[in-house]
């Protein structure tokens, strides 16, 4: 075997790859990506040549400059090289999304869903949902280079497997990758929903970049996703982040999991809207009745005195429970979604409030405690970060090369150009360093980038 010929093809991978990623920020010329990278404006073309062969990159025209001479010609990613199917499941909607290469929603559509059904049920829908927005966007399957899957359960990342979930009822120990794998032909990729919102956050948020955040999701259940140092924090086999199952009152009633006070057990969705009706009675002047939806709830929370009273002690609540992961993380940013974060300042005042009382001066000191503004779309912007980190890694650049010569190919008519070169080795990546189920690679080394997922 000749590892320098293997050594070669890796160095010159990992300079691609960080060239795409470079590129995923902003259009730049050869000569800036010279400069960034540290290579030859020659090594530089030559890498460039691949990417614009392979489809991936192409030329957009002259830098504008005041300088006299020949102007640089700038590059972009060719986003459309290749689409991402993005689906949010959550315990009463799947809503699927089709991205392009820089996270674009292209196309999208949700509907109503209890997953109390059943993966099968669910599956199905997913899957029709899936050609829906593909037909939607006039876009082949063919040019899909993977499905990202966000569901509201702990799952262990390494293998897409779901793990006693408690909102989940006939999903224990259902390998969500492998099932929908049976029923797409691109790569599957499945995570906790609250983890997919922590990284969509950090890529698209408000606090974007942020290296410490800690995202909230508040609904149906509550969970969270922890990023420390710039880092996805799973834990060992998935579980880290569920906030929702930790006791604020030893005493208290049971939660869904079980756990005696556990934060679900005060502040989850469904115990706020039973705790809105049995209150209706004492309080003769508010607009909510027994047929008041979350909706309703969140509307109204800044006006109504009975909303107000139910989200300044839900706030509370979370309070509690954001002060035992500020003491023991120290983030920088709290990012609290989900649907009951539409509730807005009146929740968040009351965090706040618990936060400055409870926590320690130094966890509380600089932390930010906001809403997230990215909206319904949170969960399939997520997805489509945890897709993109894997598609631009050398485990990945041969799948989202493939795709790229297809799309090239169905949009020109012509011959597919040929694959950039590379060999597997892992590189670092400019997106989350967040570990994703690998297909298996093939056991004999190679130089191909379109073997990787063979």
């Amino acid at each position: 075997m000749n590892y320098d010929v293997l050594d070669m093809a890796a160095v010159r991978v990992q300079h691609s790859l960080l060239l795409l990623q470079l590129l995923w920020q902003q259009d730049a010329p050869r000569i800036d990506l010279s400069r960034r990278v540290g290579l030859s404006r020659s090594a530089i073309s030559s890498i460039v040549q691949d990417l614009l062969s392979a489809g991936l990159v192409h030329e957009v025209g002259a830098r504008v400059s005041e300088r006299v001479g020949r102007r640089a010609t700038m590059l972009s990613l060719n986003q459309t090289a290749a689409y991402l199917l993005s689906i949010d499941l959550g315990a009463s909607h799947v809503r699927v999304a089709l991205l392009d290469l820089r996270c674009t929603v292209i196309a999208s559509c949700e509907q109503p869903h209890d997953i109390r059904t059943g993966p099968a049920d669910t599956y199905t829908l997913m899957r029709r949902l899936s050609l829906d927005v593909l037909a939607q966007a006039g876009v082949p399957e063919a040019h899909v280079a993977a499905v990202g899957v966000g569901i509201p359960g702990p799952v262990d990342f390494r293998t897409g497997e779901v793990i006693r979930p408690p909102n989940m009822t006939g999903w224990d120990g259902q390998n969500v990758s492998r099932s929908l794998g049976e029923l797409f032909s691109v790569p599957v990729l499945v995570d906790n929903d609250a983890n997919l919102g922590a990284l969509a956050e950090w890529k698209f948020g408000e606090r974007r970049g942020t290296p410490d955040l800690i995202y909230i999701k508040a609904a149906t259940g509550i969970g969270s996703g922890v990023l420390l140092g710039g880092r996805l924090h799973r834990g060992v086999s998935g579980g880290a982040g569920e906030i929702g199952h930790i006791s604020i009152n030893e005493q208290g009633p049971l939660g869904r999991s079980g756990n005696p006070g556990s934060l679900e057990s005060y502040a989850a969705a469904g115990v706020v809207l039973s705790k809105m009706r049995t209150r209706l009675h004492r309080y003769p002047g508010t607009s909510l009745t027994e047929d008041s939806r979350m909706g309703d709830l969140t509307r109204l929370s800044g006006t109504d005195p009975l909303a107000r009273d139910l989200w300044a002690e839900v706030g509370r609540h979370l309070g509690v429970a954001i002060t035992t992961t500020l003491n023991l993380f120290n983030p920088s940013a709290v990012v609290i979604g989900g649907q009951m974060a539409a509730a807005g300042e009146p929740l968040l005042c009351a965090v706040r409030q618990v936060v400055q009382e409870r926590a320690m001066q130094v966890n509380r000191g600089d932390v930010s405690i906001t809403g997230s503004t990215l909206g319904r779309d949170i969960g399939v912007l997520g997805a489509g970060v945890m897709m993109l980190e894997l598609l631009y890694s050398p485990a990945g650049i041969g799948q989202l090369t493939r795709v790229s010569r297809a799309t090239a190919q169905n949009a020109s008519g012509s011959r597919a150009p040929p694959p950039v070169q590379a060999a597997r080795r892992e590189v670092p990546s400019a997106f989350p360093p967040t570990p994703v189920p690998r297909v298996p690679l093939s056991a004999s080394p190679s130089t191909s980038l379109t073997e990787d997922f063979s």
